[in-house]
């Protein structure tokens, strides 16, 4: 049988936290760019809604940085205060866990 707590304990190291933040973190921004490139294209796009999972998911800092490099969704007043709210309110989760 496997033991639980020592697997979390296995999976959830520093170091694979860090590479699913910059995974995640990349993936976020590579979709806003995809979806601000379908829409000067006309084509099918990314729903707000995903856009809005992946941030939840931990991709903030990838979504803010891809909102201000491509200038897409920024006078949306959802995703300009949305994303950083989001962003801010994981950070404060984290440090509140690390610390407890």
């Amino acid at each position: 049988m496997i033991d639980t707590t020592r697997f979390l304990s296995e999976l959830f190291t520093i170091k694979n936290i860090i590479i699913y933040l910059i995974v995640i973190n990349l993936i976020t921004f590579i979709t806003m760019w995809w979806d601000k490139h379908e829409a000067k294209m006309g084509d099918w796009r990314i729903s707000e809604k995903a856009l809005f999972i992946l941030v939840l998911l931990g991709g903030g800092i990838g979504g803010i940085a891809g909102m201000y490099t491509f200038r897409h969704k920024t006078q949306k007043w959802y995703f300009k205060y949305g994303f950083p709210i989001i962003l801010v309110l994981e950070i404060v989760f984290a440090v509140y866990f690390i610390v407890a």
